[in-house]
């Protein structure tokens, strides 16, 4: 017989360096769960990914026993490391900060499809251009779709 849910926890984490300071130890520790488990578990799964920032959804059984689904890194994340900026404009409408060709947001589109809720590549572009647009960043060049 299945194990009954009984709760979802939603975390952003770096790669590799899960540790039960916050925010990852109140928020398990609200639901009973093992900190040092997640955190021994989430550090072995993301080795190859260290120091990104990963969104994970933790799944909390009725047994206090959980499992986690980690996801891509989010659009912003990806398009700063693209832009090589620290952070996006204060003023996005007015101070532009970088630049992106549509070929990155094409990559980065096909990157986070899994995570998206889109069915195409071109919405996913949509989608990944209207984030760099929020964040003050231009994408040059025609958009390979109408």
């Amino acid at each position: 017989m299945a194990k009954e849910i009984t709760g979802f926890v939603k975390l952003q984490v770096k790669g590799g360096q899960a540790n039960p300071s916050p925010p990852i130890g109140p928020a398990l520790g609200s639901k009973g769960l093992n900190i040092m488990d997640f955190c021994k578990q989430f550090n072995a799964r993301t080795q190859d990914k260290m120091g990104k920032v990963l969104p994970v959804v933790i799944s909390v059984y009725s047994d206090k026993s959980f499992d986690f689904v980690i996801k891509t890194p989010p659009v912003a994340i990806q398009l700063l490391e693209a832009t090589k900026l620290q952070k996006g404009s204060t003023e996005p409408n007015r101070k532009k900060v970088g630049s992106v060709s549509w070929d990155v947001v094409q990559t980065i589109a096909q990157d986070k499809m899994p995570d998206l809720n889109c069915f195409t590549v071109e919405s996913a572009m949509k989608l990944v251009a209207g984030t760099a647009r929020s964040m003050g960043i231009t994408v040059t060049g025609d958009a390979p779709f109408n």
